[in-house]
């Protein structure tokens, strides 16, 4: 007889919906047939290294957090190839929204035993992975004013609320933009450059884009004034901006980007590099449980 799988449980007791009891996710996966190993992942940095650590003895990566917590788990998961299986305890969970994870926990957890196995890419900027978008300008703006007591209080709308405040301070910066060797000359409010579908709590990177595409969809705001943005907010949440005049959009494998100056980049909600900044895709780069 065969022993029963393996599940590293990573948990983030930090996260929106962190409060859930461990011990009781856990007790759904052994329900399932399981064998669970807890842990709590107090600091993000350290959870690549934890995965390595257990590499040998798991057979899942369970990870119960934003995608914050997902982003910090990527190196462990491309080193090791173990599936993922994502339980969206966040605030946005963009990356399970892109991939159609249920929200419920009973039915994320259930995807061990009926879920099926989806290689997706990865983008990558100046030696750093993301899941779903890298961006400069006004999301960086944007990720500052997020704290983590907003977005416990007010869930995605936390998102929209730091949005309003950081359009009050728009500011305009200049940037050379070379996708797959051709580049253009910008001067917008935001560049983008996205690998998954969904980010900042549920906005459209493109209509179109996908997770497994092979391709990063990049795309610049060319505004001047925080009413123009205003008056583009329902054409960016649906993904159908790329085709307005002041909005450059291209799509590619390789970006690099150029500044004057040094600007910081947002990667997955998280501020981990900055311009000159190089991205480049990783098709099929890790394995994730999905319906």
């Amino acid at each position: 007889m065969s022993n029963p799988a393996t599940a590293l449980l990573l948990l983030n007791p930090h996260a929106k919906n962190g409060q859930v009891s461990p011990e009781a996710i856990a007790a759904q996966f052994e329900q399932l047939g399981l064998t669970t190993i807890l842990e709590l992942t107090e600091n993000p940095t350290q959870i690549s290294a934890v995965i390595c650590n257990y590499a040998a003895q798991i057979d899942f990566v369970v990870i119960g957090g934003g995608d914050g917590t997902l982003n910090a788990a990527l190196a462990g998961l491309v080193d090791t190839q173990i599936p993922l299986v994502i339980l969206p305890l966040g605030t946005a969970n963009d990356l399970a929204r892109t991939l159609e994870i249920p929200n419920a926990l009973p039915a994320a957890c259930q995807l061990v035993q009926t879920g099926k196995v989806k290689q997706i890419d990865l983008g990558c900027v100046n030696g750093h992975y993301f899941l779903n978008v890298a961006s400069i300008g006004l999301s960086v703006d944007i990720t500052r004013r997020l704290t983590n007591i907003a977005k416990k209080r007010w869930g995605a709308i936390a998102y929209a609320i730091a949005a309003l405040q950081s359009l009050g301070e728009l500011r305009t910066f200049r940037a050379e933009i070379q996708i797959d060797g051709k580049s253009t000359h910008s001067r917008t409010i935001q560049i983008a450059v996205g690998n998954g579908r969904f980010y900042g709590g549920g906005m459209t990177v493109a209509v179109d884009a996908a997770i497994d595409d092979q391709s990063l969809d990049v795309y610049s705001l060319e505004v001047n004034h925080w009413w123009e943005i205003a008056n583009m907010l329902p054409a960016l949440w649906l993904g159908r901006h790329l085709t307005l005049p002041n909005v450059h959009y291209d799509r590619g494998q390789s970006v690099e980007i150029r500044t004057k100056r040094p600007l910081p980049i947002n990667t997955d909600g998280e501020l981990l590099t900055h311009t000159p900044a190089k991205f480049y895709l990783l098709p099929k780069a890790i394995k994730v449980m999905v319906p």
